[in-house]
This record gives C-alpha cells, structure tokens and sequence, in this order.
C-alpha cells in the first residue's frame, strides 16, 4: 500500500509540468523524473503481484 502514495505524488508532480508548461530543460528533466518515479513504481507492484 506504501506504493500508493508514492505513485500519487509522481502523477502530481507530471501534471504539474503540464500545468505550467514546458519551456526549458529543467522542466523536460522534472517530467523525466517524475515519469521515471512513475515507471519504477508500477514495476514494483507488477514485481510484488507477481510473486
């Protein structure tokens, strides 16, 4: 269940981009970063499930 807030705040930190808008490499580098806290979440649960 730790994963839950975990994934929750990664899609807030990607929509918050979107909502202020991409106009420089930080903000490319805090979608990477978001998308990336994202990914390695949903592999964790995949991972667990699969156990």
């Amino acid at each position: 269940m730790e994963w839950l807030g975990q994934t929750v705040a990664s899609l807030c930190w990607i929509a918050s981009v979107f909502v202020y808008g991409i106009s420089s490499t930080g903000d490319w580098l805090q979608l990477a970063a978001g998308s990336a806290w994202l990914m390695a979440n949903l592999a964790a649960v995949a991972f667990v499930e699969s156990e």
